[in-house]
C-alpha cells in the first residue's frame, strides 16, 4: 500500500516539476526576448546620424572616425571646420564612403520592415528579392486568399445587414412613436372639436334668443323704455351701437371723434324697430367679413398656430384638473380642456390685428440741431406723460393726450431738462409720478424730479427702477459691474461684479431682489440680490451681445441679442421657450401683456405675440422729406420702441428723430 501511494505521487511530482520548468523557460525566453530588444535599441541609437538623429542615410566616414549623413555633414562642414561630436579639425576632403555602415544600415531596414510589415507586405517583398516560387504554391496561395476573401465578404455583408437592421428598427421605433403621438393628438382634436361645436350651439342659442327678445321689445312701445336701460346695462358687451361705439374701440381709451347718438334713441317706435332690425344685419354681415379676414390670417400662420396649439394640448392634456378660468371671456364647459382654452386665448389675441395704424407723429429734433437718435422712450405711471432722451443731450417730457388729440407740426414738450453728455437709458419711477432716472454716455446716473427739476447724481451706466421698491434702481456700464441703488443715499448699496460689459439690466415685476444682466459674453445672469456670489441661473444661446431683457411677466423673460435673434425664458424652470428672428439686429425692444415689440435696422417696426414665432404685423418708417432713392435713406434704423399699458397703443421712434404713436388695428 504504501508503494502504490507512492507511485500514486510521482506523476504529480513530475507534471508539477515540468510545470516548473516550462515557467522558468517562458521566463528565460522573455529575459532574453528583452535583453534583445535592449541590445536592439543601443544598437538603433549607434546608427543615428548625430547631426539630425535620425537613422543614417549615404552613410559618410570622417578622418576621427564619426559616421554621418553625407548631406548632414556637407552642410555643418560650410559653416564650421570641425566635427561635430568630438570638435576635431575636419574638411569635406577627409570625408570617406562607410559602404559597409551602408550595408548593415540596409539589413537592419529590412528586418525592421519584416518586423512590422503584414504578411502580404512580407511576401510580396520576397518577390522583389527574388525568391522563387513554385506553381503549386502559388495555387496554394491563391486558394487561401481566395477563402479569405470570401470570409472577409461574407463578415461585411453580415455587419451591413446588422447596421441596416438596427435603422430599421430604429426607424420603425420613431414613426410608431410618431403614429403614436398622433393618434393622440387626433383624439384631442377630435374632443376639443365636439366641445367647441357644443359651445358654438350653445351662443347660437344664446344669440337667437337675444334677437328675438330685441325684436319683441322693439315692437312694444310701452317696453321700449325699460328696454333702454336693459340693453345698456346688461347686452352692451354683446351688441355695440352708435351711443357706445367709441368706448368699445379697440384703442383703449382714445377717443378721436364723439358721436352723438341722442337723435336715434329719442326715434318714435317704428323708426327704432327700423334701425335696430339694420343694424343688427349691418352688423351680422360686418362680423361674417371680419371673420373671413381672421381666417385669412390663421392660414397665413397655420403652421406656427398649430405648433402652439399641439405644445399647449400635450402640455396639459395629462393634468387631472382643469385649470382655474383666467380670462373672463373664454367660457369654460364640460370637456373644455385648459390647453384649448389657452389657445383660444392665443388664437383670438393674434387673429384680432393685422396691421399698426399711426394715429400722430411728431418730431424730437431740433432746428439748430442735426443729431437727432432718440436712444430711450419711457411712459410714466399714468401714461399721461412720456419722456424721450438720446444724442442731443436733453430730456424732453410730452403730454400723451395733447400729442394725439392735437394736430400739430411741432409738438413742445410741456418739461425740458439739458444734460452734459449723450444720454442712453430712460427709467420712470412706477410709485413716485414725477420721478424718472437717466444714465449718460459719462456712466451718470442722474434721478431727476419733473416738476422742481432737481436731481441727484450718481456714477454708472444703464439703469432701471424697482417695481416692487421705488427706492431701490439698478444699473449696469462697461465696468463690467452692476450696481444697486437707493434713492435716499449717494453710494451704491450692492455691486456685483461681472467678467464682460453689461449691456442691460431689469429689475423682476414680482421681486425686488432678483436682477436680470445681460451681458456681451452672449448670456443672460440671473442674479439674487441676497446672494451674489454666483447667478441663480445663466441663460444660454444668444451669438452675440444681449442688448436689451424684458419681463413679460414674473416668470417669462424675453432677451434681443445683436444676432438677429429674439428669444424668451422662463425663469422659474430656468428653461428656454422659443426664438424669434429676424432679417437685421433687433433694436429696441418693449413688451406688453401677450405682445412684444422691437425695433430693426431696416427702419421697421415689428410686433410679434409670445406664443408665435412669425410676427403678427410690422410697419415701415417713411419722411416726406427723405427721398426713397436717397442713399442715406438706407440708413436709418428704429432706436426705441415703448408699450403703453394694458393697450395696444405704442410709441416708436428712428434714428431721424421722428416719434410715431401706433395702435394695432384689425
Amino acid at each position: 500500500m504504501v508503494e502504490s501511494s507512492i507511485g500514486g505521487v510521482v506523476p504529480l511530482v513530475k507534471g508539477e516539476v515540468m510545470r516548473r520548468i516550462e515557467g522558468s523557460s517562458v521566463i528565460r525566453d522573455e529575459e532574453q526576448e528583452g535583453v534583445g530588444i535592449a541590445i536592439e535599441w543601443e544598437l538603433d541609437r549607434e546608427l543615428l546620424c548625430p547631426i539630425c538623429m535620425q537613422i543614417i542615410k549615404d552613410a559618410f566616414l570622417a578622418a576621427c572616425g564619426h559616421s554621418f549623413c553625407y548631406m548632414c555633414i556637407v552642410t555643418h562642414l560650410h559653416n564650421k571646420s570641425d566635427c561635430p561630436c568630438c570638435s576635431h579639425y575636419l574638411t569635406t576632403s577627409q570625408l570617406y564612403p562607410n559602404f559597409l555602415l551602408d550595408k548593415l544600415l540596409k539589413k537592419t531596414s529590412a528586418r525592421q520592415i519584416s518586423k512590422t510589415a503584414s504578411p502580404v507586405e512580407q511576401f510580396c517583398h520576397s518577390l522583389e528579392q527574388g525568391c522563387d516560387v513554385s506553381i503549386k504554391e502559388l495555387d496554394t496561395l491563391l486558394s487561401m486568399f481566395s477563402e479569405k476573401k470570401r470570409k472577409l465578404e461574407q463578415e461585411e455583408a453580415e455587419r451591413n445587414m446588422q447596421i441596416l437592421l438596427h435603422f430599421l428598427q430604429m426607424l420603425r421605433k420613431q414613426k410608431v412613436d410618431e403614429l403614436n403621438e398622433v393618434q393622440n393628438d387626433l383624439q384631442y382634436i377630435k374632443e376639443d372639436i365636439n366641445s367647441v361645436e357644443r359651445h358654438r350651439i350653445d351662443l347660437y342659442r344664446a344669440r337667437d334668443r337675444y334677437s328675438m327678445k330685441l325684436r319683441m321689445l322693439a315692437d312694444d312701445p310701452i317696453g321700449k323704455k325699460p328696454w333702454s336701460s336693459s340693453t345698456d346695462g346688461n347686452f352692451g358687451g354683446l351688441f355695440s351701437t352708435s351711443r357706445n361705439a367709441p368706448g368699445g374701440l379697440p384703442t383703449g381709451n382714445l377717443t378721436y371723434k364723439k358721436v352723438d347718438g341722442k337723435a336715434q334713441i329719442s326715434s318714435p317706435g317704428p323708426q327704432r324697430k327700423d334701425t335696430s332690425i339694420s343694424e343688427m344685419n349691418s352688423q351680422h354681415m360686418s362680423q361674417s367679413g371680419l371673420a373671413v379676414v381672421r381666417k385669412k390670417r390663421v392660414n397665413a400662420q397655420f403652421n406656427d398656430l398649430q405648433e402652439c396649439y399641439l405644445q399647449k394640448r400635450r402640455l396639459l392634456a395629462n393634468k387631472s384638473l382643469v385649470k382655474e378660468e383666467k380670462d373672463t371671456d373664454v367660457v369654460q364647459r364640460e370637456g373644455y380642456s385648459a390647453g384649448l382654452a389657452d389657445f383660444q386665448s392665443v388664437l383670438s389675441t393674434f387673429t384680432r390685428y393685422s396691421r399698426l395704424r399711426v394715429i400722430a407723429e411728431l418730431r424730437h429734433g431740433d432746428l439748430f440741431q442735426s443729431a437727432n437718435i432718440v436712444s430711450s422712450i419711457e411712459f410714466n405711471r399714468d401714461d399721461e406723460l412720456f419722456a424721450t432722451a438720446g444724442v442731443s443731450r436733453r430730456i424732453k417730457v410730452f403730454d400723451f393726450p395733447s400729442v394725439v388729440n392735437e394736430p400739430a407740426d411741432v409738438h413742445c414738450p410741456v418739461v425740458e431738462m439739458s444734460t452734459r453728455s449723450k444720454l442712453s437709458c430712460l427709467s420712470w419711477n412706477k410709485y413716485t409720478k414725477n420721478h424718472i432716472a437717466s444714465s449718460d454716455y459719462d456712466g451718470i446716473v442722474t434721478v431727476w424730479d419733473v416738476n422742481t427739476r432737481q436731481s441727484m447724481r450718481n456714477e454708472h451706466g444703464v439703469l432701471i427702477f424697482s417695481r416692487t421698491e421705488p427706492s431701490m434702481l439698478v444699473s449696469g456700464s462697461d465696468d463690467c459691474k452692476v450696481k444697486v441703488w437707493c434713492t435716499k443715499q449717494e453710494a451704491s448699496v450692492l455691486n456685483i461684479d461681472m467678467k464682460a460689459n453689461i449691456c442691460c439690466v431689469k429689475y423682476n415685476p414680482g421681486s425686488s431682489v432678483h436682477i436680470a444682466v445681460g451681458s456681451a459674453d452672449h448670456h443672460i445672469h440671473y442674479y439674487d440680490s441676497r446672494n451674489t456670489s454666483q447667478p441663480v441661473h445663466i441663460f444660454s444661446g444668444h451669438r452675440k451681445a444681449v442688448s436689451y431683457v424684458k419681463y413679460l411677466s414674473n416668470n417669462e423673460l424675453a432677451s434681443a441679442s445683436t444676432d438677429s435673434t429674439l428669444r424668451l425664458w422662463d425663469v422659474k424652470e430656468n428653461l428656454p421657450v422659443r426664438t424669434l428672428t429676424n432679417e437685421k439686429n433687433f433694436v429696441g425692444l418693449s413688451v406688453n401683456n401677450e405682445f412684444l415689440s422691437c425695433g430693426s435696422e431696416t427702419n421697421e417696426v415689428f410686433v410679434y405675440h409670445k406664443a408665435i414665432s412669425k410676427p403678427v404685423t410690422w410697419h415701415r418708417f417713411g419722411s416726406p422729406d427723405v427721398d426713397e432713392a436717397d442713399e442715406d435713406a438706407g440708413s436709418y434704423f428704429i432706436s426705441a420702441v415703448c408699450w403703453k399699458s394694458d393697450s395696444p397703443t405704442m410709441l416708436a421712434a428712428n434714428s431721424q428723430g421722428t416719434i410715431k404713436v401706433l395702435v394695432l388695428a384689425a
